[in-house]
């Protein structure tokens, strides 16, 4: 097993985790525990420093960690819709590399996509503020 596939598993984890109720509550409950023991140390700047060392540190981690598992989710949706663009036929084979684009080139393309969208709400008679597509009940 190499460190690129133990990190991956690694943040996952920790991801999944700090998502959970528990972690949440955890957190809070240190925050009320630092808070309460404010008067025991009166108010002095280590006090303080605790929590702010504690947060910095734990947000500093949590960055990376995020920016991993992000990356990943992202790469995975990108190859499905990749996939997806590849086995619709009509669709345009231009769309795999989309993410390759610059800014100028992907604000074309929507431009595009928002003129194409107008004309099929034009032939379907609804207005911009009525996508159509949902029936309420």
């Amino acid at each position: 097993m190499n460190i690129h596939s133990s990190f991956d598993k690694l943040a996952r984890k920790a991801a999944r985790f700090t998502g959970t109720p528990a972690c949440f509550i955890g957190a809070v409950l240190i925050v009320v525990v630092w808070a309460a023991t404010g008067p025991i140390f009166k108010f002095n700047e280590t006090w303080q420093l605790i929590i702010n060392t504690g947060t910095t540190i734990v947000t500093f981690l949590m960055v990376f960690l995020i920016q991993r598992t992000q990356s990943s989710d992202t790469l995975a949706i990108q190859i499905k819709l990749d996939e997806l663009i590849r086995a619709v036929g009509p669709a345009s084979n231009r769309m795999l590399a989309l993410e390759e684009l610059d800014e100028q080139a992907l604000e074309k393309l929507r431009k595009q996509f928002d003129q194409l969208a107008r004309k099929a709400r034009q032939e379907e008679g609804r207005t911009a503020d009525d996508p159509g597509g949902c029936d309420e009940d």
